[in-house]
């Protein structure tokens, strides 16, 4: 069964197991995507690059899900946000926050290979 939100606390996968037809999953999604272009493109990252990926997505889901209770005057735990906004920072960090360029075939290449299809 697909899931309608974000995990309250991080579970491997959670991504995966979005329900598609959410504006949710598709934002998420987008974000992996986008995260790991600036990366070289997922299928150059290790499992554990992709993993630490899902993570940071994660924290910064749910640290947004906290700076807004906090504009709303709801319970806001200044200690919580502030060890994943470092937990963040740590992941980011790891990966790397320069884009790194993607493999792409020379323009020769390409038209070969889309001629072969």
């Amino acid at each position: 069964m697909a899931a309608k939100q974000i995990p309250e606390k991080y579970a491997p996968g959670y991504l995966d197991n979005l329900d598609g037809r959410l504006a949710v999953a598709t934002i998420m999604r987008e974000r992996y995507r986008a995260f790991t272009d600036d990366l070289g493109g997922a299928d150059r990252l290790s499992y554990a690059q992709r993993s630490l990926v899902e993570r940071a997505l994660w924290l910064e889901y749910w640290l947004a899900e906290q700076e807004q209770a906090l504009a709303k005057g709801q319970e806001f735990d200044v200690s919580r946000w502030t060890q994943a906004a470092n937990s963040l920072q740590g992941i980011l960090s790891k990966l790397g926050l320069d884009r790194q360029a993607k493999d792409v075939p020379d323009l020769a290449s390409f038209i070969n290979s889309r001629s072969a299809k």
